[in-house]
């Protein structure tokens, strides 16, 4: 007995709709692609007329980039921790205005080339608050760094002993934002008050950065340590910044009390 192995034959139609999918996948126009493929098994494309349609799938396309875009820009920024505008907890009292912050998640003052610092004591929501606005300055398309300062200053140590500290710098100045997280926990050494210097000095007027710390701002002379680097330091950061002061209770045992209710 005869086993029939036909298949049923392409209609130009189909022909032509798997020709369209093939070359947009080839130009890289997988959100229209998508978009097509979608419409192939629906009555979407009856309800629009053609340039409807072609706006359609442009919009899509559109809509895939720019969702990918944003996709590479938090990936590319290595945040240690998972945190959004929307999560903010403004009912604790910790100093932390609402008014202010919804004025800093505008992004102005990256627009302007400003910096902030956020300074508390541990657990009050510093590194939160920093790489929440870093979320939102991803979202909206600006290229960001977080990093620990220490870990960051260390590294750039091993770069310049390796002659790569060129390369490494170039990657950092081409973030408009730069989240520099626990700031000044301990004095800087020689060689990490040159760099940050050298970073500072190359952001100063043209890109912000975002400071945390433990030390208040004025406790941050003594931690550079020597007074020209700290002078040349602070006086290219200060006089441009925004400022949000945490006090309290660690919210991490805020949140504990609250669990075991």
């Amino acid at each position: 007995m005869e086993t029939n192995n036909k298949t049923a034959p392409i209609t130009p139609e189909k022909d032509r709709n798997a020709v369209s999918l093939d070359l947009m996948h080839r130009m890289k126009m997988h959100g229209m692609a998508a978009a097509f493929e979608d419409s192939l098994s629906s009555t979407i494309a009856e309800t629009m007329t053609p340039d409807g349609f072609l706006n359609w799938l442009l919009s899509m396309e559109w809509d895939y980039r720019s969702a990918a875009a944003i996709e590479r820009l938090i990936k590319g920024a290595s945040f240690r921790y998972k945190a959004y505008p929307e999560e903010i907890d403004y009912t604790i009292h910790r100093g932390l205005e609402r008014n202010q912050m919804e004025r800093l998640l505008s992004l102005d003052f990256i627009r302007q080339s400003q910096n902030l610092f956020i300074t508390g004591s541990s657990g009050t929501g510093k590194s939160f608050i920093a790489t929440a606005i870093g979320h939102q300055a991803c979202k909206n398309g600006v290229r960001t760094m977080y990093a620990n300062t220490a870990k960051l200053l260390g590294s750039l140590k091993a770069a310049k002993a390796k002659g790569t500290i060129d390369s490494e710098l170039k990657k950092i100045e081409k973030n408009s934002l730069l989240i520099l997280d626990d700031g000044f926990l301990v004095p800087l050494d020689p060689k990490e008050r040159a760099l940050l210097l050298e970073i500072i000095e190359d952001r100063h007027g043209r890109k912000s950065t975002i400071i945390t710390s433990q030390l208040p701002v004025s406790s941050w002379y003594d931690a550079i340590g020597d007074p020209t680097v700290a002078d040349a330091i602070l006086d290219r950061i200060v006089h441009s910044a925004h400022q949000i002061e945490l006090f309290g209770e660690s919210i991490r045992k805020i949140n504990a009390r609250k669990s075991k209710k």
